[in-house]
C-alpha cells in the first residue's frame, strides 16, 4: 500500500480492466460466499449491509438471502449488472442494490450495520485507506468493518509478483488511524485455509482479518 494508495497502474485502465474482468457472468462465484465472511456475519443480527468491490456478487447475495439489505457496489458496470440479474432471478432484488461505483472518487450514501471488504486489492491507483476509513466512519454504532485480505499468493491469482507486500492486519489498522476510544478492534488475524481457485485447483492460502466494530458515534 504505502501512501494511502494501492496499486500503479493508472486508474483510467481500471473499469476496462475489470469489465473486462467480468465480461461474462461467474456462476461459480455468484453460488459461493468468502468463508470467513460467512463465519464472522452468521452471528450477527441481519441490518443494512455494504459490499465494497463486491465483484461477482456472492457474499452480497448470501447476505441478502439472510435477511440483510445489501448494498453492493464496484467499478465494473458488467459486475453489477450480472448480480442485478442475479438477485431478480432469487427474488433477492428488493434486498440488493448492485451499483456501479468508483471508490476512489466517491463512497456510498448511508449508515452500515457492516460493511464488507474482501479481498479489496486492485493492480490500479486506489486510496485504500482513505475508502476503508471513510467505511468505517459510515458504520452504526456497533455495526462492524470486516476487512479480509490476501496474506500469501495464490496459484490463480492475477497478481503473481513474488515482490507483493501483504499488509497485516495490524498494519492495515494502523494505517486506518481510527480513535481507539470509538473504533475497538475485535479480530486481527492470520489464518489459513485450503482454498479452491476458478479452475478447481486447490492450495493452502493465508488470509489477513481484521474487524473493527464502531464502540461509540
Amino acid at each position: 500500500m504505502g501512501q494511502d494508495t494501492t496499486g500503479t497502474t493508472p486508474a483510467a485502465d481500471a473499469a476496462r480492466f475489470w469489465d473486462e474482468h467480468y465480461r461474462a457472468p461467474r456462476p461459480a462465484q455468484t453460488g459461493r460466499v468468502n468463508p470467513l465472511l460467512a463465519e464472522i456475519a452468521e452471528a450477527l443480527p441481519a441490518g443494512a449491509a455494504l459490499d465494497l468491490g463486491c465483484g461477482a456478487g456472492g457474499d452480497a447475495l448470501w447476505l441478502a438471502g439472510r435477511g440483510w439489505r445489501v448494498t453492493a457496489v464496484d467499478i465494473s458496470g458488467n459486475a453489477v449488472r450480472h448480480l442485478a440479474e442475479t438477485a431478480r432471478a432469487r427474488g433477492l432484488h428488493g434486498l440488493l442494490s448492485a451499483q456501479r461505483a468508483d471508490l476512489a472518487e466517491s463512497f456510498p450514501e448511508g449508515s452500515f450495520d457492516l460493511v464488507s471488504a474482501q479481498y479489496f486489492h486492485t493492480p490500479f491507483a486506489l486510496p485504500r485507506a482513505r475508502v476503508l476509513r471513510t467505511a468505517a466512519h459510515a458504520l452504526t454504532v456497533g455495526g462492524r468493518l470486516v476487512v479480509v485480505d490476501h496474506g500469501s499468493t495464490a496459484p490463480w491469482s492475477w497478481n503473481q509478483d513474488p515482490g507483493t507486500h501483504y499488509p497485516t492486519p495490524d498494519e492495515v489498522s494502523a494505517e486506518l488511524t481510527l480513535d481507539p476510544a470509538r473504533w475497538h478492534v475485535e479480530r486481527a488475524d492470520m489464518p489459513r485455509r485450503l482454498a479452491t481457485g476458478p479452475d478447481g485447483r486447490t492450495a493452502t492460502v493465508i488470509d489477513n482479518v481484521l474487524v473493527i466494530r464502531r464502540a461509540a458515534a
